[in-house]
């Protein structure tokens, strides 16, 4: 892991050493590109599922195989790998995402679709993890946060706005034509990059990864973390398969199914917003309050998939909920590992990607014995399993503070 000290041009260098307001608005493009790319197989679940003639649940699994990559060799491949030149890592990264995504496009089968997916969730966490702290480099510390959080805003973007896009570019172009789009936008932004993008050389690595591992003995901080897992398995076991109950159980024309996820992120931004104002006062106390509104927003979804009025309240709920969670499980682990907050940020995106392909698994397996219309009941199930682990971990702190 690295320090944040500055191994780049800050903003206050003088006359001659390129800003860093260009280099890093290109890096919150590149990463709402790089992030569209592992999301947008969300929303085109239903049409890639009725062209390679497998079940929903078959292609859901292409989810469980993005996410439990990232999760497994995110960490080691962004330890390998930072110590490059950050504009060649950069450029590199998005070129794979260029030839994944044309071979997705082409893919004639569901076996080489899982391999053109498999290869850039190798690269997707090493970018994330790199990216956010060579803004920071950029800026200099005065002002790293921001540039931090202008890249974090791309990531958002893309969490929020990249699934309904696609499902609309889907249902215009169809899947494969989306994937081509991702190749061409990827391919002209690594040549963006080469062409505007200052040089990015590695910050020196002052801080290894076994002075930070002592976290990892700390209980409090793994609760942490297996909480993530919980709220992203309850949140991914529905969610991705959102698409597939709007047609279904809502019976939501395929053509229109973008448009209402569309809305589902645009309220989610409140729920950005939300969650990052309440999680620095109470950590635990936002993720049980915003898994509950989740757990009945999911619940609700299915009775009130009739009721136009109905369902948009439930999604509402459900959008605020789901993406308030996102930001406010990243910081109550990185609270958890104080002291070691970069190896405890890549942790919490490891452990949400296990809770994202676990969802993918559990939501399968509920539709394939259960029915679709019982996916947000199991949900919900799972959400509340999360809210008991919370209020524990509660308690325990209340029993500490006391004793």
């Amino acid at each position: 892991m690295h320090t944040t000290s500055s191994a780049f041009p800050s903003s206050t260098d003088r006359e001659g050493i390129p800003k860093p307001g260009l280099s890093i608005f290109l890096l919150a493009v590149a990463a709402f590109l790089i992030v569209t790319t592992e999301y947008i197989i969300l929303g085109i679940l239903p049409a890639l599922s009725r062209d390679l003639d497998i079940s929903i649940s078959t292609a859901g699994q292409l989810v469980t195989l993005f996410a439990f990559t990232v999760m497994l060799f995110g960490p080691p491949l962004t330890a390998a790998l930072s110590h490059l030149d950050r504009k060649q890592l950069f450029i590199g990264i998005l070129l794979v995402f260029v030839v994944s995504n044309a071979v997705a496009a082409v893919a004639p089968n569901i076996w080489v679709l899982a391999a053109a997916r498999f290869t850039p969730a190798l690269f997707l966490p090493v970018f994330w993890g790199t990216a956010s702290e060579t803004a920071g480099q950029l800026a200099g510390q005065r002002h790293s946060g921001r540039a931090v959080s202008k890249v974090y805003l791309g990531i958002s973007a893309a969490l929020v706005f990249g699934i309904p896009l696609g499902t609309i570019a889907t249902n215009t172009i169809g899947w494969r034509g989306t994937f081509w789009v991702l190749a061409v936008m990827s391919l002209a932004m690594a040549i963006a990059m080469a062409v505007m993008m200052q040089k990015l050389p590695a910050p020196p690595t002052t801080a290894p990864g076994t002075r930070q591992a002592h976290v990892l003995r700390d209980k409090a901080f793994l609760a942490n973390v297996l909480l993530s897992v919980f709220l992203f398995t309850a949140m991914f076991t529905a969610y991705t398969y959102l698409a597939d109950m709007l047609e279904r159980l809502a019976n939501i024309a395929p053509k229109h199914v973008g448009w209402w996820l569309m809305g589902f992120g645009a309220v989610g931004m409140l729920g950005n917003w939300l969650g990052g104002r309440m999680v620095d006062k109470a950590p635990l106390g936002a993720s049980m309050l915003f898994a509950a509104i989740l757990a009945v927003a999911m619940l609700a979804f299915a009775p009130l998939a009739g009721s136009t009025v109905g369902l948009t309240l439930s999604l509402v709920a459900w959008g605020v909920a789901y993406t308030a969670l996102f930001p406010i499980c990243q910081v109550r682990v990185m609270k958890a590992g104080a002291g070691a907050q970069a190896l405890a940020g890549t942790i919490n995106v490891s452990a949400a990607n296990a809770g994202t392909g676990l969802g993918a698994i559990f939501g399968g397996l509920t539709i394939d014995h259960l029915g679709l219309e019982s996916v947000g009941a199991v949900s919900s199930g799972v959400a509340a399993i999360a809210i008991l682990v919370a209020l524990a971990m509660s308690v325990r702190l209340r029993r500490l503070a006391t004793a």
